[in-house]
């Protein structure tokens, strides 16, 4: 197949490469792949390695007419058969670009919510009449687009960001600098300062850990040591053993080095890949019901599903991992094997490839 990719790549490495590896693995089967994005993104030379054609280009705004021409002058010199575009950005211009040509259309979807018939921006990105397929991150997503899609509403599928272990072999990080102990026990959450995340949720559950004297919480992400976020630190009975990390480039040593992660989300998730991170180092999950999540966790089994800013159930739930750390390595190795065998990259790719071949044939 001629495949046509339109995303970004300027983002932290751990981030972008569940995606680009994808593309990769499509290259190394004899696909033959293009790839319109930042020239001096960090990922284009390896891509390059790979014998991807690269095409520097990005849009600046929804409708760019440069980056219209630039796909468009493209698809006049080669046959494409597939333009998978990522974002909100790439969508728009892949869909203006897309007329007239037979390419099938493929726009990617990561998150709940968002996507309303009602609303006339949403006819440039997954609602635009020239979009073939939609991909999603996860069921909760697909659920939700399918709620909105006028018609082809099969044309609307689940495919999981997949990973390979190789990736996950950070040491793990030494939180000395924290003043945590190798024998104390430490909850990591990474999200930014975002109401959606529910950072205020676990703030209140751990102000109720206070007499567990080795529990620390690591909250990792932009913006969480400003308000609200640094009033609630500063008023909670924990706030010894609350540490702000900031942004961090050191992510997965961080998960290495932790016992639990938590992802308080109260709205708005797709599949949070900060639980699948977690899952890799053999962590189990606190999450929420809220989008994805639910689907990367067995409650009870490899982690816990808790209703969505309930404080009582998550500070009961960090509660019983601190109390039991046998029972907290045993949850943690059934997650690293779940996602092993469900999140993989080689099952991500297949099911891309079975998508396309899908829509081409119809």
């Amino acid at each position: 197949m001629k495949i046509l990719i339109h995303s970004s790549y300027r983002d932290a490495w751990n981030s972008v490469r569940p995606e680009a590896e994808m593309f990769i693995e499509m290259a190394k089967m004899g696909h033959e792949i293009t790839i319109v994005t930042q020239g001096d993104a960090e990922y284009v030379s390896r891509f390059r390695e790979h014998n991807i054609n690269i095409i520097d280009c990005y849009p600046t705004r929804k409708i760019c007419c440069r980056t219209i021409k630039t796909i468009r002058n493209e698809m006049r010199n080669d046959d494409y058969d597939i333009v998978y575009a990522m974002n909100s950005k790439t969508i728009p211009n892949a869909a203006f670009a897309c007329l007239g040509f037979k390419a099938k259309l493929i726009a990617y979807r990561g998150t709940v919510g968002g996507l309303y018939r009602h609303d006339p921006t949403a006819y440039l990105t997954q609602l635009n009449p020239r979009v073939n397929g939609i991909s999603c991150v996860a069921k909760a997503v697909q659920e939700d687009v399918q709620k909105q899609v006028w018609k082809n509403k099969k044309n609307v599928v689940t495919i999981y960001k997949g990973h390979d272990p190789k990736w996950f072999k950070d040491t793990p990080s030494d939180l000395s600098e924290f003043a945590i102990k190798k024998e104390d026990f430490v909850a990591i959450c990474v999200a930014n300062a975002r109401p959606s995340k529910g950072v205020a949720v676990l703030l209140e559950a751990v102000n109720q850990l206070a007499d567990y004297s080795n529990f620390h919480l690591l909250v990792v992400g932009r913006d969480l040591d400003k308000s609200p976020y640094s009033e609630l630190i500063a008023n909670n009975a924990m706030r010894a053993r609350i540490h702000v990390a900031g942004y961090r480039n050191d992510v997965p040593g961080l998960m290495a080095a932790a016992d639990l992660q938590i992802q308080p989300s109260i709205s708005g998730e797709g599949l949070p890949k900060t639980v699948i991170e977690g899952m890799a180092y053999a962590l189990p999950s606190i999450v929420t019901t809220t989008g994805g999540s639910p689907e990367l966790v067995k409650d009870g089994e490899s982690g816990f599903i808790i209703p969505s800013k309930d404080v009582n159930a998550l500070a009961a739930k960090i509660k019983f991992f601190v109390e039991n750390p046998n029972a907290t390595k045993e949850m943690g190795i059934k997650a690293q094997q779940f996602m092993h065998q469900e999140f993989s990259l080689a099952k991500t790719v297949e099911k891309h490839l079975h998508f396309f071949a899908s829509l081409i044939n119809n």
